[in-house]
């Protein structure tokens, strides 16, 4: 298994990192990890099991698979001091706006490029990991790098027009499930259950119900349609949500989200 390196340690990193190496596919001890932040890095490092790198060329050096998980605003200047030590090796991007393309115009064919989208579920293993379907890895590599995704939940392609939008979904959507857990523990509190049991109940019915929408493949809507019984309560509560606007919500943050240019 090659050894793989984190240039940045946010939230995403941590969250690919740490399912990474609970997965078990990869021993902490061939994960690195480089951040400006001393202290966080350590910290995140005792945490989650990755070894930190004292400077980011220290880091390439040591790695097969460089990953850029830094802010997208930061890679230029990240790239050009390491641009000739990442000769040779393999890059994969996690940075939202970042195309295979754009990547090659910078590095030329000496650097083997992936781009993906993951999300933070990742971390349990139930994440959603889009990878550009433009490349320049190797056959031996790229069926190594999504097998080792794979153990972070699923794995899809996309081509290069569809990344943004599929980020949207999978990259800014669990803060939004978070919201709609958060909204029904509220209810449920309001009525009298203890919050942390509040949210046990929603947490489960959300992952149940999506679960449910995979094993089947069901439409949403023929899934929703067999909880409203006539003249029932589901169906009651269907059409306050319907009367709000709902749907309509869900989509437009989306289509803020999709205004700003990449």
């Amino acid at each position: 298994m090659s050894k793989i390196g984190f240039v940045g340690m946010g939230n995403m990193a941590q969250a690919v990192a740490a399912g990474i190496i609970y997965s078990g596919k990869i021993d902490g001890t061939e994960v690195y990890a480089y951040a400006p932040t001393k202290e966080k890095l350590e910290a995140n490092a005792k945490k989650i099991g990755f070894t930190p790198a004292p400077t980011v060329k220290a880091l390439v050096k040591v790695s097969d698979i460089v990953v850029i998980a830094c802010k997208p605003y930061q890679i230029n200047d990240v790239l050009m001091e390491i641009k000739n030590d990442l000769k040779g090796k393999a890059l994969v991007s996690v940075a939202a706006g970042w195309v295979y393309e754009t990547y090659h115009e910078i590095l030329g064919d000496d650097v083997r490029i992936q781009c993906i989208m993951p999300n933070t579920p990742a971390m349990v293993g139930e994440g959603v990991i889009l990878f550009e379907k433009d490349n320049s890895l190797n056959e031996d590599e790229r069926i190594e790098i999504k097998d080792l995704f794979s153990s972070l939940g699923m794995v899809e392609e996309l081509p290069t027009h569809l990344m943004q939008i599929g980020g949207a979904i999978s990259g800014c959507g669990p803060a939004f499930m978070d919201m709609i857990m958060e909204a029904y523990g509220d209810a449920a509190v309001k009525y009298g259950i203890p919050r942390q049991l509040a949210y046990r109940i929603v947490s489960q019915t959300m992952l149940g119900s999506a679960k449910l929408q995979q094993d089947t493949g069901s439409h949403p809507g023929l899934l929703k349609d067999q909880v409203c019984s006539p003249n029932g309560t589901t169906i009651r509560g269907v059409a306050v949500l319907e009367e709000k606007g709902l749907r309509s919500a869900c989509i437009s943050s989306i289509d803020e989200i999709m205004k700003v240019k990449r």
